[in-house]
């Protein structure tokens, strides 16, 4: 086993040293003035959003998952409605479809890139119109591990088949595709500022973006809780979903180092790529895009290889993750409303052979060094035994 100390997948005292002083003069600043809740900062950072992805409107909010909540409430989505989405992701984006009491769809996912197969999107969306028993309304794309979804197909279907689309971005703010940044894909994009996201806080967080302006300001209302021109004029029912100050100000303060992040996660990507190669299955980059590289997943031939490497590698002091160990069909939750003669191979097969390494701005050359070390040695021992 190494004696050196164990490498961190995420680093966040290592950040907030890195920040240093302006982010405590942020965070100082909101203790001052003490307007906790939608202070100046919110104001700014929903410009500085803006401005950096080019969209008409940002709207803060209180998580990723109450972002996806309020794009699906503003179009009235509810029982009887389809909802089509990736079944290899995270739960926020199908529960918040259940909580609306709308039926979440299933859909495969690409072997190479793990985002939505449009192919697979295609047929799903015909199958349940031949049903008749839903009515088909959204497609949720999602910039999966900070690649993006395949945006051009996905709007053609969209639009062919009259449907809703919404991006969910949660992991890949700061990405671009076709030299633009991810952020105007489709009608609303949604993000997350979870503090193991490209650009996370200290807590909770998140945002909406887009160019409708009719819509922006309906996602205003549904975070202060329906609220109109005054606050006690009550238009809809809302949620109390509103960005805390203090998390808009951490999140200014790491916005004048994002780019620099962005450059330092693909300069990691790009040594493991190079290292690794021939090893392990490598991220495949999406056609014309630049990752934001939220995570990095490695394939491996089965689940037995699979484990024993992250075994060893724990042995090692190098941390890695399993993103996700069952897609959302298979899960207790989403059970019952998945026909399980429908079979999605690829999601079902992912969770057995994926496994994430350690990358974020915070490791250094020596550990990239070391993690590289670890798998290569793992290998080197296999081909001994």
């Amino acid at each position: 086993m190494s004696e050196k100390a164990p490498i961190q997948f995420l680093d966040l005292p290592r950040q907030q040293a890195r920040l240093g002083a302006p982010l405590r003069e942020r965070i100082d600043t909101v203790l001052a003035h003490c307007k906790f809740v939608m202070g100046p900062e919110i104001e700014e950072l929903e410009s500085r959003l803006c401005a950096y992805n080019g969209a008409g409107h940002a709207i803060s909010v209180s998580s990723g998952t109450d972002a996806l909540l309020m794009v699906l409430m503003a179009e009235e989505i509810g029982p009887g409605d389809a909802v089509f989405l990736p079944a290899f992701t995270y739960t926020a984006t199908a529960e918040v479809v259940l909580l609306l009491g709308a039926t979440p769809v299933f859909v495969d996912v690409d072997p190479a890139t793990f985002q939505i197969d449009p192919a697979n999107l295609a047929e799903r969306i015909a199958s349940i119109r031949a049903q008749e028993e839903l009515e088909p309304r959204v497609i949720i794309g999602v910039d999966l591990f900070g690649q993006p979804a395949p945006w051009e197909v996905l709007r053609r279907i969209a639009a062919e088949q009259d449907l809703l689309l919404m991006a969910d971005c949660a992991q890949a703010f700061g990405a671009s595709l076709d030299g633009r940044k991810l952020g105007r894909e489709a009608l609303a994009t949604t993000l997350s500022f979870f503090p193991s996201k490209p650009l996370g806080g200290y807590g909770d967080g998140g945002a909406i973006l887009t160019d409708d302006a009719e819509r922006a300001a309906l996602y205003r209302s549904l975070r202060s809780h329906g609220e109109g021109r005054t606050r006690y004029e009550v238009l809809r029912i809302g949620l109390n979903g509103r960005l805390d100050t203090l998390q808009a100000a951490i999140l200014l303060a790491k916005l004048d180092r994002f780019e620099e992040e962005l450059e330092r996660r693909d300069a990691i990507a790009c040594r493991y790529d190079t290292a690794l190669s021939g090893l392990v299955v490598t991220p495949q980059r999406v056609a014309g895009s630049k990752s934001a590289w939220a995570i990095y997943s490695i394939l491996l031939p089965d689940a037995a290889l699979r484990n024993a490497l992250q075994a060893y590698l724990g042995q090692e002091g190098v941390p890695s993750v399993v993103y996700y160990p069952k897609p959302l069909h298979e899960q207790p939750a989403y059970a019952e409303h998945h026909d399980e003669t429908i079979t999605l191979p690829v999601s079902e097969g992912l969770g057995a052979r994926i496994l994430a390494l350690p990358l974020h701005p915070e490791l250094t050359d020596d550990e990239v060094a070391r993690i590289i070390a670890a798998v290569q040695g793992f290998f080197a021992r296999e081909r001994g035994a």
